[in-house]
């Protein structure tokens, strides 16, 4: 503040102004210059040490024509003029500590059962222009449309018609905003329709003398979400439970839980996504600066939907120009540097920040999910990429700095039996993320300095993770089940498969975005599907890559469960669908003909390669006792009883088999698929 203020020394800071805004708490003044082309909003910001500059200049885009207002001069007849009243400009700039700039006028409808009124985003480097139609007409309480100062929000406010709640720090897409009519358009505590906003988050009720303090009820905005049918409701309230009042503990449960109930019925956005996306950008932006312009805080690219009773026109303004001498302290790209405005910084650096993203394009700052989606499948798809190459090393060094972090995450009573698991995909998507989480960074935050970013990246992956165990948790807790539930060896109940169906949203949400699952995540789902799903249904759901069979699955089906008739026929099923990779390392814990033929093909193929890679002298082997009329496997048992006499089987690690024992497996197959 001003010391001394009385004190202060007459000065002429500006002419002809027709409007002006004093902000008292961060002594700034804010006034419209008319100019013949156009006109011009400036702002003056005075300092502590009694000094001022004009820091600020932009044009204003609105017409005064189109806010009822007429300059006159001292000779003004008013009898004479008749066809125009002059009226109060009704302008309001608000500005937050996030570095928003945004100024709100109301204009002259063109019905007269409308209202409309302007916002110019001057930190986006857009305006919006709102028109409302009414369901009834009041002129007097349409002359009080009142602009007001909720922070990240801006509040459109007339009496007995709407409240509307417009999103200042993400404006860009209208469902972030909220568009209240009714019964929920009313401000509690509040007698009268005569109110202005003399500070941020207050309220002058003129009809008593009374102030209020204002902001928005966190139990009202959660029943707001709870009762809401509309998705454009539901969206704001989300992104406004998450990113603007606070998550608690407790509320963070009420949202999990509402999200597993209410899922299926959001047809234009994915909760699931919204819920994981907006939860890691807030608290990440709580820990680094400037992280806000780097991480995508929602997963939604545009939305269409049409708001009933409202037409909204988006036009692209001029950018304002801050006239203060900007210093570069670093490199010379977007969030590469820390900017300095002399002798201001907070606010004024937040503002240059948000207006030189907007110069370069601020949506291609996100980190996209696109592109780590698109560097997965070209990983995946890459047959030269193997697990020794130098990339690939640092990816799973990734994975394994992610995880060991993550393991101090523990779950209340061991509910969920999560991080027991290796999952070599999941793996490597964990570490990819970090990998481009990083790139990502350290084009736009290279002074961070690298290790400041790797510490970062990490922690964001690591927190994903943490995230979906606590969503799994809550739903654990929700059903009361404990950490028994998920066994081979009982059937499903109704609760379980509740559970069963929460987790193929979390796999259908973490898919489309390329999330990482925490480890025991496909484990966990596929032994409930296995207990909830009857057996067509589950295989249905493998082949469609719904379950996905894991190495700890298949070793416990195979290990746990009996040999009767419905678990045979669920192990053959299991094991039919298994990799050959996969098959082979837990085909020996099933004794089973099938389990049998592959140990005998995989013996066979092993000691072939060995006969194809050396080179060897045929050694006179004493023929068998008995030889069967077949040729072709005659030839083959004695080049594997060769191979064996030289001791290269020894390499071979398969239980219990050598020649006889492929001899014996073939002729036996080959009777039964005859019918001999």
């Amino acid at each position: 503040m001003i010391e001394n203020s009385s004190q202060l020394s007459r000065v002429r800071i500006a002419d002809d102004l027709i409007w002006a805004q004093w902000d008292m708490l961060e002594q700034r003044l804010f006034y419209i210059v008319p100019k013949e082309s156009r006109d011009t909003l400036n702002c003056i910001q005075f300092f502590p040490d009694n000094n001022f500059k004009l820091i600020l200049e932009v044009p204003f885009d609105t017409s005064l024509a189109d806010v009822a207002l007429k300059p006159v001069n001292l000779e003004y007849n008013y009898i004479q003029d008749q066809e125009f009243i002059p009226k109060p400009l009704n302008v309001q700039v608000f500005t937050s500590e996030t570095g928003s700039l945004s100024i709100c006028c109301s204009l002259i409808p063109a019905h007269p059962e409308e209202v409309t009124y302007s916002v110019s985003f001057l930190h986006k480097g857009f305006s919006r222009i709102y028109t409302v139609t009414l369901e009834r007409m009041d002129y007097l309480q349409v002359s009080n449309l009142t602009f007001l100062h909720l922070d990240h929000y801006l509040a459109v406010y007339l009496p007995g018609h709407f409240l509307h709640l417009l999103n200042a720090q993400h404006p860009d897409l209208m469902c972030y905003s909220f568009f209240l009519t009714g019964g929920n358009a009313e401000i509690n505590g509040l007698n009268t329709s005569t109110i202005l906003s003399p500070l941020k988050s207050m309220i002058l009720d003129r009809g008593t003398g009374r102030m209020f303090s204002m902001a928005i009820n966190k139990q009202a905005l959660l029943q707001f979400l709870c009762t809401s049918r509309a998705d454009r409701d539901r969206l704001a309230a989300l992104h406004c439970l998450l990113l603007h009042v606070g998550i608690t503990v407790e509320l963070e449960t009420q949202i999990i839980q509402w999200i597993s109930e209410n899922a299926p019925t959001c047809f234009t956005f994915d909760p699931m996504q919204e819920f994981i996306i907006a939860s890691l950008y807030w608290t990440m932006c709580l820990e680094a600066a400037n992280l806000d312009k780097l991480l995508p805080y929602t997963s939604l690219l545009y939305w269409n939907e049409h708001i009933p009773g409202i037409i909204c026109k988006t036009n692209i303004i001029s950018l304002p120009v801050l006239k203060e001498e900007i210093i570069s302290i670093k490199m010379r790209k977007p969030l590469s540097h820390s900017f300095e405005v002399q002798n201001c910084k907070g606010f004024w650096e937040k503002l240059n920040l948000s207006l030189e993203c907007v110069k370069y394009a601020e949506p291609h700052l996100h980190f996209n999910y696109k592109v780590l989606k698109r560097e997965w499948h070209k990983l995946l798809s890459d047959e030269k990429m193997e697990e020794g190459t130098t990339y690939m090393k640092s990816v799973f060094e990734n994975a394994k700095r992610v995880l060991s972090s993550l393991n101090t995450w523990k779950t209340e009573e061991g509910l969920v039996s999560l991080l027991q698991d290796e999952d070599y995909q999941q793996q490597l998507l964990t570490g990819l993320m970090v990998a481009q989480l990083k790139d990502h960074l350290m084009r736009h935050v290279q002074y961070f300095g690298r290790k400041k970013i790797e510490h970062i990246a990490v922690d964001y992956v690591s927190k994903l993770l943490n995230l979906i165990c606590r969503i799994l948790e809550n739903v654990w807790k929700k059903y009361n089940l404990n950490s028994g539930a998920a066994s081979l060896r009982q059937p499903g109940n109704s609760d379980e498969l509740a559970v069963f169906r929460v987790m193929c949203q979390v796999l259908q949400s973490a898919k489309e975005m390329c999330m990482p699952l925490p480890p025991g995540f496909h484990t966990l789902h596929m032994v409930l599907g296995g207990q909830c799903l009857p057996l067509h249904t589950l295989l249905h759901y493998i082949d469609h890559g719904v379950l996905l069979l894991t190495e700890k699955y298949v070793m416990g089906l195979l290990k746990e469960l009996d040999n009767s008739e419905k678990n045979e026929r669920l192990k053959l099923s299991i094991f039919t669908r298994l990799p050959e990779r996969k098959g082979r390392k837990v085909c020996h814990l099933w004794n089973h003909p099938i389990t049998s033929n592959m140990i005998a093909r995989n013996y066979v193929k092993l000691l072939l390669e060995k006969v194809r890679n050396k080179q060897h002298s045929r050694l006179v082997v004493d023929r068998l006792s008995y030889q069967i009329e077949f040729l072709p496997l005659n030839y083959l048992v004695s080049i594997l009883a060769e191979v064996e006499h030289q001791g290269w089987a020894a390499s071979v690690e398969q239980e219990n088999m050598n020649a006889r024992s492929v001899e014996k497996l073939a002729l036996k197959h080959t009777t039964a698929f005859l019918g001999l």
